[in-house]
Order: structure tokens, then sequence, then C-alpha cells
């Protein structure tokens, strides 16, 4: 969330007045400074939300900064977001590009951070954004696009890349505005990751159902992939979906608290598996279950109970998994690197792919049971024979599960099955999600 100065609790962060200044709630520039830098020291990069969207109308703000429309546009219908009470930058003016683009400059080159996430991007692009008919003015050429937006991001995209060619430069764009992760030499905004929102609105409203229902919505769990490859996304579980009678994560899932807990747990392994990057909001990661609330803290009393300390040993081995098997993400943005083996098994709610990556050609194989049913023998074709070890699954006893497993694997059987001549005959636990790697025999 934005760590710029802001006057107002209650905006999160997202109604900047000091652009130049981190918050004074958290302490002084310099231990921001060391903040980032303890960070660093343990391998763990930080991503700033960045808000050049829009800004708030306090008089000691930007707002009319020299009595006139300096920084926003005059006319309303181009310069004022009326659902948020804000005013819009006058991205025409070179002076206030240059004022923002060197904003973000300075955040890396000051602070070191790592990346940016930059907010609400599909309400910079479009002029009609939030808008009814007759209040806003098309562009130039009679369209809703608003082009000095565009122009603006990719001068703030280009001159980012050149001065900082590692860094992360996120979008969070809800519509399908083209090319936002292309170079902007090819006419792209620049961006080298979007927002998946397609992605967590599926999968919220497919887990939040009776799993009996989900045999009739598959289609929320498998749609993701016919689109994956259009952008390079992140998947994203953020604050917006935690807030305003939304519920936090846990209690968003049907069924009794093992079920809550069953249901998170294969919704968090399943979005570790799926291509694409991984982002989740605070709380989630130890299955909090009050909403998140601004002026209070996160629930880390709850730890002290097995269920919660289960998701968090969850979240923890996901992310060592992920970091020790290329295949879970070095060819997201790459269609090789993700296959069905079976997305049609609706009337149980299963779901089998591969994951694979390249240069090792090692393969993973995710299976997915999202009902509570348990499968002592479910079949699934595999494109190589041979003996295939059960490397992690969310239904374990570390993590609160019932430990109905594979006992460490299985062997392959020759069983004609996906279009495959090989096939593993598995135990799939209830609300689980399973992930097996081959093992190469010993010469």
């Amino acid at each position: 969330m934005p760590i710029s100065e802001h006057p107002f609790d209650g905006s999160w962060g997202y109604q900047v007045t000091g652009w130049y200044a981190p918050t004074s709630r958290y302490g002084t520039p310099n231990e921001f400074k060391e903040f980032v830098n303890r960070c660093h020291a343990e391998g763990i990069g930080v991503i700033l939300d960045w808000v050049p969207g829009h800004f708030p109308k306090d008089k000691h703000g930007l707002a009319f900064f020299d009595g006139c429309h300096l920084y926003e546009h005059g006319d309303p219908r181009i310069g004022e977001h009326k659902e948020w009470g804000t005013l819009i930058f006058n991205y025409s003016r070179n002076e206030v590009r240059n004022f923002l683009v060197a904003n973000l400059v300075y955040w890396f080159e000051e602070f070191h951070i790592d990346g940016i996430r930059v907010d609400a991007v599909a309400s910079m692009l479009y002029r009609d954004y939030l808008r009814p008919e007759g209040e806003w003015i098309p562009n130039e050429n009679g369209g809703n696009e608003n082009l000095e937006a565009v122009k603006f991001l990719q001068q703030a995209n280009h001159v980012l890349f050149q001065h900082f060619p590692g860094a992360l430069s996120i979008a969070e764009e809800s519509t399908t505005w083209p090319m936002v992760t292309e170079p902007t030499n090819v006419g792209g905004l620049g961006f080298n990751l979007k927002w998946n929102m397609g992605w967590m609105h599926d999968m919220l409203d497919y887990f939040e159902i009776d799993p009996w229902f989900r045999q009739f919505h598959q289609n929320s769990v498998t749609f993701s992939i016919t689109y994956n490859y259009t952008e390079n996304f992140m998947l994203a579980l953020s604050h917006d979906e935690v807030v305003h009678g939304k519920s936090h994560l846990l209690h968003k899932m049907p069924g009794d608290d093992w079920k809550k807990f069953a249901n998170t747990r294969a919704l968090l392994t399943y979005m570790w598996t799926h291509p694409g990057k991984k982002t989740i909001f605070m709380g989630m990661e130890f299955g909090q279950r009050q909403e998140w609330n601004v002026w209070d803290d996160l629930q880390w009393e709850l730890l002290e109970f097995e269920p919660h300390k289960g998701v968090r040993n969850l979240v923890d081995d996901l992310n060592k998994l992920y970091k020790n098997e290329p295949s879970l993400w070095k060819n997201d943005f790459d269609p090789y690197g993700f296959q069905w083996i079976d997305c049609d098994d609706t009337s149980n709610s299963v779901i089998s792919f591969m994951r694979r990556e390249n240069e090792s050609n090692e393969w993973l194989i995710v299976v997915a049971n999202f009902t509570p049913n348990f499968h002592e023998s479910y079949k699934i074709g595999v494109p190589l024979e041979g003996f295939y070890k059960e490397i992690f699954n969310s239904d374990g006893s570390r993590y609160g599960g019932s430990n109905k497993g594979n006992m460490g694997g299985k062997e392959t059987e020759k069983y004609n099955i996906h279009n495959y001549e090989n096939a593993l005959e598995i135990v799939l636990p209830p609300l689980s999600v399973s992930i097996f790697k081959h093992q190469p025999k010993k010469k």
C-alpha cells in the first residue's frame, strides 16, 4: 500500500499530499531507508504502491496550488473523480508529467526500492471512467481513451527502465486495454506485469459457493488459461477483497471451520501453481478472521491455534517449493510452461495439469480436488513412465489437513487415459491440491 504522506488514515494512503515524503506514521525517511536495507539483507524486495492517477483536494496539497488549476484540469469533466472526491492530473502538461516521473525516480534513487505497483491504471486510461453519459469529454479523435495519460505512463516506464533496468512496474489495470505489458517502443504501456483481476474475481466467486455446486462452475477455474498469454500477469488477492463487508479470505469460504481452512489451503496452493506471479494481502498467510481495518493490528494472536499455524506453514512451504522448482515460474509467460491434463472432470470438480520449464525439461503434475469428497483411486494420464514423488500436499497434517496422501509417491501403470499411455492411480484428499514430480531413473 502507499507509503507517501497522506492526511487521512481512512484513505489507506491512496490520497497523497506529500509526494516526496514517506509518511511520518512509521518513522523518519532515514528509518525507512534502513527498513529497505534490512529487507534486502534478508533477501526481501520492496514494492511500493504508487498513485499517479489522482490527488485530494486538501488545501495543503497540490489542488489549486498557486490559486489556479496548475496540476489538475480546470474542467471537472476531465479533471475530477466525483465518486472519489479527488482531482485528476493534467497529463498534457510537460511540467506535470515531469513532476510525477521525477517522483518515481526519487523513490528508486533515494530509497532503493525494487518495484512499484501503479494504482487504478484503468481510471487513468479512460476519460469516461465512472462517468455517466454527458459528464466526460471525448479525446481529439472522438474516443474515450485518455491519450495524454497513455503518453505519461509510457514516459514513466521508459525512464524507469532506462535508469533501473531490473525494476518491477506493475499495473493495476482491470480492463482489456491492449499491450499493457508490451515495451513502449512497440506501442505498449511498458509495464512488466499486470494484475489479473479476472482470475481473482473468478476464483473468489468459485470458492464462495458450496462445493456441490462447483461442478456447474468449472469454467471459473479454467477460463484464465484461455487469455493467460495475452499479457504478463500477476495473480492478486488484494486489500479490496477483504474490506467493506466482503470478509477476509478464510471467512469467504463455505462450510464449517475445517472446510474453511481446507478451502483456503486449496485456493492458495492452486494460486502458487497457476502461471503468473503472486501477491496476497496481509493476514491471508495465517487465516485472519476479521476484515482488515486500517486502524487495527492484524490478529497475530491467532497463531496460537493450530489451524492458523497450518496456513502459515502452508504459505511458508509453498514459497520454498516455488523457489526450488523453476517449473512453477520460469516459463510463466510462455505457453510451454503450462499444459492441461484434464480440465473437464466437472462432476468431481477435479482439474489436473502440468507445469514445466524448457531448460531442465522437468515436469510437475498438479491435481486439485475442489470438493470435500475423498477419492481413494483416481487416475490421471502422465507423459513419462516411472515414479512420481508427491512433493506437496495441501492436506498434510503440518497444514491442519486430514493427512491423506500417496505414501510418498506413485509408480505409473500402463493405462491409456487423457491421451497418454501411462497413468498414475492416486489418492485425492478432500479440498486439496497435490503436486507430483517425475523422478528420473538412476543410471
